[in-house]
């Protein structure tokens, strides 16, 4: 798989540190993001419905509100770094977090339609990630509210430390 760098501190939000330090800066973050899924994806299978729908306070996601989550939240970094790749001259809105996890009816699917969305949105993910050119993954874009902008590298490696930020916290949390 294609080789990506880390993003230096200065191409994204000081916010993002909080994931960005969770991934590896050996520049594999493509096969991070294949084996993140893959160790995501072998925690949920053997949870039962019951443990699925666990909050462990009330007001807070349930497993599968942070998985359908995780899809929203990847499909939508996903495409700012495919409007940022393309140079992109506008800037992109943000999104309410919980506004999505709300609508998104997350408890009334079933694990397997979560996961089958999850792997479809993963793979793209990282079809995308291989496919940019070079120079777009240095590009760097802006967003608007919530959003500060982000180079496209370090908005792959956003998804993969967003991922692993919430399967620590349901290990720690849920679990």
């Amino acid at each position: 798989m294609r080789v990506i760098d880390k993003p230096s501190s200065g191409e994204y939000p000081p916010y993002a540190e909080m994931y960005m330090k969770l991934v590896p800066a050996d520049g594999q973050i493509l096969n991070h993001l294949r084996i993140n899924f893959y160790e995501f994806k072998r925690l949920i299978n053997a949870l039962s419905n019951e443990q699925l729908l666990y909050r462990y306070r009330k007001g807070k996601w349930s497993v599968k509100q942070i998985l359908v989550h995780l899809i929203d939240d990847e499909r939508i970094y996903s495409y700012r770094a495919l409007c940022f790749a393309r140079n992109e001259l506008e800037k992109l809105a943000g999104f309410d977090q919980d506004n999505y996890a709300f609508y998104s009816e997350a408890d009334q699917r079933t694990k397997e339609s979560i996961l089958e969305e999850y792997e479809a949105v993963r793979f793209s993910t990282i079809s995308l990630f291989q496919n940019l050119p070079e120079s777009s993954l240095y590009r760097i874009g802006s967003g608007s509210g919530s959003f500060y902008g982000a180079s496209v590298r370090a908005l792959a490696y956003h998804i993969a430390g967003h991922e692993l930020h919430h399967l620590n916290f349901i290990k720690q949390h849920y679990l």
